[in-house]
Parts: structure tokens; C-alpha cells; sequence
């Protein structure tokens, strides 16, 4: 079964992993970069602040870092613990697609990144941020962002050759669990300290 899992996760990332050109480089990695996207955070913070006043920014920036915090100590945890090792035997914790030996000769990429990928932090995070977001927001072009905004992400990481798929998805996992708990307080906070 892991080898299985291990081969066609690779087929699949050889399938999205490809050389672009420059104009496709320059946009994935400006999507990969956090400070990309800084629009879309102030436009959420800027609606809720008019929706809602002040408390519930607060409210709202302190689950997004909670949410954050629990992504990055989780995907540390997974990069470099060994946990994912019954499904990929060949490393102790799995190596990123550009320091994999046996795709070398196959991967566009344009830098290179730390040596380990499971789980994917930018997947998790971004995919809690938007969680949140969406819950706290409520309007409808802003999920259609937030969506297009985790696609795009997800797809860059694989693209550069960060991560392979499966990277992403269990990072995406990680992140609903966040962005559940994110959630959870944010609706708490509200409910306890709105009607004070």
C-alpha cells in the first residue's frame, strides 16, 4: 500500500510540475509568498471592522494567530518527527520533490527550501485563514476568493516544488482542524463579550 500511495503521488506531482516560463514562475512565486496576499487580510479586517467595530477584530486576529500557531507546531512536528514514515518508508521524514534523488532529472524548480515537505504549513495555514474568514465574514465573494486564493497557493507549492500532493492535502487537513478551533473561539469570544 505505501508504495502505491508513495508512486502515484509522485506521478501525480510530475503531472502538476512543469516549466512554465517565466511569466508562470513569476506568478507562482509571488502567490507562494505570504506578503502577497496582504490585500485580501486587510480587505477581511476592514469588513469586519465595519460590520461588527473593533472587538471583534480582536476577536478574529486572535484565533487567525491561534489557528496559525497550531498549523506551524503541527506541520513541524510532521517534517521532521519521522510520524508519516510507515507510508514512506525510503526517508525517516519525507523529503521536499526538489531534494527527492530519483525526480532530479524530471522537476522544473526555481529555489531551493528546507529538505523536509509533509505536512504542507502554507496549505494548513491558509486554508485555517480562510476558514475563519469565511465564518466571521458570511459574503459570498469573499469565499470565492478565499477558495481561489488557497487553490492558487496549494498549486504554487507543488509547482515550485516545495511539496508533493499529498503534502498539500494532509496540510489542508491540518488546517480545517485548525480553522475548526479558530471557529469555536471565535464564535465563543463573540457570544461571551458582544452583549457586555
Amino acid at each position: 500500500m505505501n508504495n502505491l500511495l508513495y508512486t502515484f503521488d509522485h506521478d501525480l506531482f510530475l503531472l502538476l510540475n512543469f516549466d512554465g516560463g517565466t511569466v508562470v514562475d513569476t506568478i507562482m512565486t509571488a502567490a507562494s509568498i505570504p506578503y502577497t496576499w496582504a490585500w485580501l487580510y486587510i480587505i477581511t479586517l476592514f469588513i469586519l471592522w465595519r460590520q461588527y467595530g473593533w472587538r471583534r477584530v480582536i476577536f478574529f486576529l486572535l484565533m487567525v494567530v491561534a489557528a496559525v500557531v497550531i498549523t506551524d507546531m503541527i506541520a513541524g512536528i510532521f517534517k521532521h518527527s519521522g510520524i508519516l514514515k510507515n507510508l514512506w518508508a525510503s526517508f525517516p521524514a519525507r523529503l521536499r520533490p526538489m531534494h527527492t534523488p530519483e525526480l532530479q532529472h524530471a522537476i522544473h524548480k526555481i529555489a531551493e527550501g528546507g529538505l523536509y515537505g509533509t505536512v504542507s504549513a502554507h496549505a494548513g495555514t491558509m486554508v485555517a485563514l480562510a476558514m475563519i474568514s469565511i465564518y466571521a465574514i458570511g459574503r459570498r465573494w469573499l469565499t470565492y476568493t478565499m477558495i481561489a486564493a488557497v487553490i492558487l497557493i496549494c498549486y504554487s507549492r507543488i509547482y515550485l516544488a516545495y511539496h508533493f500532493p499529498f503534502d498539500i492535502l494532509l496540510g489542508a487537513a491540518v488546517g480545517v482542524l485548525a480553522g475548526y478551533v479558530g471557529i469555536i473561539g471565535y464564535r465563543f469570544l463573540c457570544q461571551k463579550y458582544d452583549n457586555k
